[in-house]
């Protein structure tokens, strides 16, 4: 048995966490798994898996293994159609990461197309609010919404969201509609930072007709989430300044309404980042240029 079909059986038990259940899945003996596995180990001189009589599961050394593996097994099924011309026969697997509010609103409801049209591929998809760590972690490509830090990473440019001011029917109801900035001095505002204790919470946003500035503003409530941010200003809450993406399914819900429309805040760069490589896979360039064309409509 040759290593790459050494590294297939190790990835697979890695998710069955059960030799039984891996021998089943790959049509090989339940022999011939362990003996591959404990090959791999010898050859390798590490432990990759904790046996016990009821469970299989992967050492730190082994996670990092199936961690490689997964990339370099996806690549070679993908270079086993190379030169395929139909795109469908696109395999392997992407790992990417979005923002929450985007990957419900608008990727999640669509990826059934995606994947209806690829079957080959699998998809882990990761929702955070923290910038994760591209290469470290393992990430094909993020999409990031605002300003990017500098890196070596590459970065293509999708667009821009416009950043709507929104509050509440209820909240409307109890502090009235702010019409100027001085409006703004009688209500609140729902508070966003990165790190409690370590972000200075913003105020609100404006363009003065020569640059953006902040209004300050007092708050009843900060978050460091964006489902919160979203949640308390549903809530009536406060005012807050929301990207597109997310404001406009619940202005049409009737959960949310547009105020101050000519006071709006900065646009939002949206970019799709990944790691510095000279040549992509074909799956990954296909899955970019598809949220690429997702986007397309909510970009300025």
């Amino acid at each position: 048995m040759d290593r790459i079909d050494q590294y297939r059986i190790v990835v697979c038990l890695a998710e069955c966490q059960s030799f039984t259940a891996t021998a089943e899945r790959l049509g090989l003996s339940k022999a011939v798994v362990s003996s591959a596995v404990r090959a791999l180990e010898e050859q390798l001189g590490t432990r990759l898996f904790h046996r016990t009589t009821r469970s299989v599961q992967l050492t730190q050394d082994g996670s990092a293994l199936v961690e490689r593996c997964s990339s370099l097994l996806s690549d070679l099924d993908e270079l086993d159609g190379a030169f395929r011309q139909d795109v469908t026969a696109l395999s392997g697997r992407l790992r990417i990461d979005l923002p929450t509010g985007v990957a419900r609103n608008l990727v999640l409801p669509r990826l059934p197309e995606f994947l209806h049209a690829h079957p080959g591929v699998n998809i882990e998809l990761s929702c955070t609010d923290r910038f994760v760590d591209v290469v470290a972690e393992g990430f094909d490509c993020v999409l990031r919404v605002g300003n990017l830090k500098d890196s070596s990473l590459v970065a293509r440019l999708l667009g821009h969201f416009a950043v709507l001011n929104v509050a509440s029917p209820d909240y409307v109801a109890r502090f009235g509609t702010p019409h100027t900035l001085a409006d703004l001095d009688a209500h609140l505002l729902v508070h966003y930072v990165g790190q409690f204790g370590v972000s200075a919470a913003d105020g609100f946003e404006y363009f003065d007709g020569t640059r953006f500035q902040l209004h300050a503003m007092r708050g009843q409530i900060m978050v460091n989430n964006t489902d919160a941010y979203t949640a308390a200003c549903v809530a009536g809450l406060g005012i807050t300044q929301m990207p597109v993406v997310g404001a406009r399914p619940l202005i049409e819900a009737g959960k949310l309404i547009e105020i101050l429309p000519n006071l709006r805040s900065e646009a939002m760069p949206v970019h799709l980042v990944y790691a510095s490589r000279k040549h992509l896979s074909k799956r990954l360039r296909v899955m970019m240029d598809w949220l690429a064309e997702v986007l397309r409509p909510w970009v300025d």
